[in-house]
């Protein structure tokens, strides 16, 4: 669609912002509802119910229930699979809207909403409803008057707790390993972006997603995501945010009932250019892609760029060549990049970091600004800063914005030990020609990920998650699986 087209649509799109529970559209127990902002243009997009401890009740509740008849759980594994699989499909079939809601919602483009996010999510949800019938259990090794039975059973309720940068996939890394395990789930999406969150729950209904076994509870964290966090009928909870929420929530945990608490939390993550890199315009459109992607809030965004001295000052020369296709614009129109931050305060923390570092000493390269502010919009210049060093708040802090640190290099071991010199351990990458001096830089990386001579390859059949503060457990692959089951021992003598 052309650039008038999605203003058109964006001026008449459905915006229902209701709870889903039990299979039903509401409204909060308590009537609340709170306005949600697009920060595209600072229109009123609607109200959304503003949920607190009662709904998380109700919700709860009407999950419980669902689990123990059996009504999703009980089904045989091959009926699980073809709803989620049509439930794939109607998203497919409904693309244009998701991804319309997404970017009025949280600011992102939309040409990436329709060909990244919608496209990601419901591959994802395929993905896990394909994997339901192919997966085996065990049996032990055992004497001959034993036999020993090793299976996975889902672990019951699910609780799932989703940030604001991509809703929607975050949504399905969630939704679709919880389902096909034969949970029940409910589902919080951040106050800042639940839109898209809300209409899956409708399409999951319609693909015949038994009601009660997926409900979506729009609110605050310290309403709705407290409640379930603290919640004893909650048996396993699922966060994605920032790693101070991320302690909160495992103290919750262990507070409550010891439910199981798996976080994906934040990142610092480092890209490494060696001067024997195998293609230097790749690597430095690699690493302003890559930061510059969703106004660079991603979590595995790389933040920290380690450039190797002696091709330093190549590598900048290039970067600010690419600088001009990054400027933000109008994110309904299908040739723009960059596109809005998602709210007021994320765009005050960012500008406020973008500060600090001018501060501290760095050189600002480019960027630095607000723009586009006739808009009524929240936008930022891609800013590009140099000369920084690892004792900045800019070079040790998540950003969650569209800002890239320079740091130089002489001796690789130096660069490795800076890059592992944060709390966080999401991802890394490393560019070099020399595959043995790869594989021994990645082996040296402590982070989830490791790229090497790219960054941000990617699919759903390979785990993500990161080492230290950046949280435990695995989102996507196989391995997702191991968050909502529990291993059943049967031992029978014979």
């Amino acid at each position: 669609m052309t650039t008038e087209s999605w203003h058109e649509r964006s001026r008449t799109v459905r915006i229902d912002g209701r709870a889903v529970v039990d299979g039903k559209r509401i409204d909060a127990v308590a009537g609340a509802r709170f306005d949600c902002i697009s920060p595209i243009d600072g229109r009123k997009l609607g109200e959304v119910a503003r949920c607190t401890e009662t709904d998380v009740d109700l919700a709860l509740q009407s999950a419980r229930a669902a689990f123990e008849d059996g009504r999703w759980s009980g089904k045989a594994p091959a009926e699980r699979k073809r709803i989620l699989i049509r439930f794939a499909d109607l998203m497919l079939a409904n693309r244009d809207e998701l991804a319309l809601l997404e970017t009025l919602d949280m600011g992102k483009p939309i040409r990436y909403s329709r060909s990244v996010d919608v496209q990601l999510a419901q591959n994802c949800i395929r993905w896990y409803g394909e994997a339901i019938d192919k997966l085996y259990d065990e049996v032990a090794p055992t004497a001959q008057d034993s036999l020993a039975l090793i299976v996975r059973e889902p672990v019951g309720v699910v609780a799932a707790i989703i940030p604001w940068n991509y809703p929607m996939l975050m949504a399905a890394w969630k939704i679709g390993p919880a389902l096909a395990s034969g949970n029940s789930l409910v589902l919080k999406p951040s106050e800042k972006a639940p839109l898209t969150s809300l209409r899956l729950a409708e399409l999951a209904l319609e693909a015949g997603v038994p009601e009660g076994v997926f409900n979506v509870l729009p609110g605050y964290g310290i309403e709705a995501g407290r409640a379930l966090g603290l919640h004893m009928d909650v048996d396993c909870i699922a966060f994605t945010g920032s790693t101070r929420v991320g302690k909160q929530i495992l103290q919750m945990a262990g507070q409550s009932n010891l439910k199981r608490a798996w976080t994906e939390l934040g990142g610092k993550s480092a890209n490494i250019v060696c001067a024997d890199c195998p293609d230097l315009d790749a690597a430095v459109a690699g690493a302003i892609g890559s930061i510059y992607f969703n106004q660079g809030e991603s979590c595995n965004a790389p933040s920290r760029l380690f450039v190797e001295e002696s091709i330093r000052e190549a590598f900048l020369d290039k970067a600010m060549a690419l600088m001009p296709n990054y400027a933000p614009g109008d994110p309904l129109d299908p040739g723009t990049v960059m596109g809005a931050i998602v709210d007021a305060t994320q765009m005050k923390t960012v500008l406020g970091y973008i500060e600090d570092g001018k501060a501290a000493g760095a050189r600002l390269l480019a960027g630095g600004r607000a723009a586009r502010a006739e808009t009524g919009g929240l936008y930022i210049e891609p800013t590009l800063f140099d000369g920084v060093d690892g004792t900045m708040r800019i070079a040790r802090e998540e950003i969650f914005g569209p800002v890239l640190s320079v740091l130089s290099f002489t001796d690789l071991d130096e660069a490795v030990r800076q890059a592992n010199s944060t709390p966080y351990g999401l991802a890394a990458a490393v560019w070099t020609a020399d595959m043995s001096k790869a594989i021994r830089t990645a082996r040296r990386l402590r982070a989830g990920t490791v790229h090497v001579n790219q960054y941000d390859n990617d699919d759903i059949t390979v785990p993500f998650g990161g080492y230290k503060q950046s949280g435990n457990g695995r989102d996507k692959s196989l391995h997702a699986f191991d968050k909502y089951t529990e291993l059943k021992t049967t031992w029978i003598r014979i």
